[in-house]
């Protein structure tokens, strides 16, 4: 028997492989006490049962993020189910019965660093798109930007981005499923939307911390949602570079892509914390929420985070961040790790194929806010 992590976004270490259960422990992510991102392949006898053990599960950045949680794993990298797992408070317990001689294990189904490259690549087939480079990562990795639409005639600008937080791979997800339904030719909301509508897409905010398999910072341990109000180049060069974009171009509407550890729904969470919340932010917003919840069955708005009470806003959090610099609309939509509780999914629970379809019908509600403006 086998375990390795040593590939893209690869996180495990094995601490005895002759133990029963087989005992392994989450790498923390570099210059920081996060960790919960796992992924790592097992190889074995065809139709043997392994029996693994997290041992520091309970110490997890989102510990709540175990209870009623399902291991992903998959054969072929493709297709990706669900494991029943075990948690007690302090470990998590799951056991691999293998069909074939190697399984992938993960925390969700991983969105690869190839496949970022593959999406960039194919976006660019279109002649409506602008692949940009904004400049690199503190690993050397680029900071790509998509623009989709005209600068020059658009009317309004919307802004996406994703994966701030690594370990969330759903928000890339959703956002290659965004980026097919906006570039549909046949989908005729999305041709109405760029008719006068530029979209500011990065899929990915966080390359390093993506491909060193961390959950929550970059290379040198940065939570990039914390670096909005004073982002440098030394620490967080990835806030830095899109957010001098941003206010080089402005925006009528800004959203950022998120995964939540513990809450089994999809939700949006506001700026209502920021200096100068009014009553323009909150009209957007509920017309946003309301045309959401009647595109898709997956969204709803009686759960999510408790309210920032009037100026006491995080302002280093992007969307509060956006928010008060562009007065305008700023959510950040979460999606959940586990599954939507309202709507579940015995196999596959919430997953790439959810996050696809839920940014297909986010197109809606975007159309409808830029209406109220």
């Amino acid at each position: 028997m086998y375990i390795t992590s040593a590939f893209d976004s690869g996180n495990i270490e094995v601490v005895n492989i002759d133990s029963s259960p087989i005992e392994l422990a989450i790498r923390q992510d570099n210059n920081s006490d996060f960790y919960q991102w796992f992924h790592f392949r097992l190889e074995g006898e065809v139709g043997a049962s392994y029996p693994l053990r997290i041992v520091n599960a309970g110490k997890a950045a989102y510990p709540e993020g175990w209870e009623n949680y399902r291991v992903c794993a998959s054969y072929d990298r493709q297709n990706w189910f669900r494991i029943g797992a075990e948690y007690d408070g302090k470990t998590l317990d799951f056991t691999v019965e293998l069909d074939r001689p190697a399984i992938y294990l993960a925390y969700f189904a991983p969105f690869s660093w190839e496949r970022h490259l593959d999406l960039l690549a194919w976006a660019q087939g279109d002649d409506r798109v602008q692949l940009e480079t904004l400049g690199r990562t503190l690993d050397g990795r680029d900071m790509s930007l998509l623009t989709v639409g005209d600068p020059g005639t658009a009317k309004h600008r919307v802004w996406m981005i994703a994966r701030q937080h690594p370990g969330e791979t759903m928000a890339e997800w959703f956002v290659e499923g965004f980026l097919e339904a906006l570039l549909d030719p046949a989908n005729p909301s999305a041709r109405n939307l760029l008719d006068d509508t530029v979209f500011y897409i990065v899929p990915n905010m966080n390359p390093d911390g993506s491909v060193r398999g961390h959950l929550r910072t970059n290379a040198v341990g940065a939570n990039l949602n914390r670096e909005w109000l004073e982002p440098s180049m030394d620490r967080s060069p990835e806030v830095y570079l899109v957010r001098e974009r941003m206010l080089e171009v402005g925006g009528d509407i800004f959203l950022d892509i998120h995964g939540d550890e513990a809450l089994p729904y999809n939700f949006v969470a506001a700026c209502e914390g920021i200096p100068g919340y009014d009553e323009r932010h909150g009209r957007l917003e509920e017309t946003f929420k309301r045309a959401f919840v009647a595109a898709s069955p997956d969204f709803q708005t009686a759960r999510g985070y408790e309210l920032d009470k009037p100026g006491k806003a995080n302002m280093t959090v992007g969307t509060n961040w956006c928010g008060h610099q562009f007065r305008t609309l700023a959510l950040t939509l979460e999606m959940p790790f586990k599954d939507n509780e309202e709507l579940p999914d015995p196999i596959e629970g919430w997953s790439p194929a959810r996050s696809q379809q839920l940014a297909r019908d986010i197109l809606f509600p975007i159309r409808e806010t830029l209406k109220a403006l």
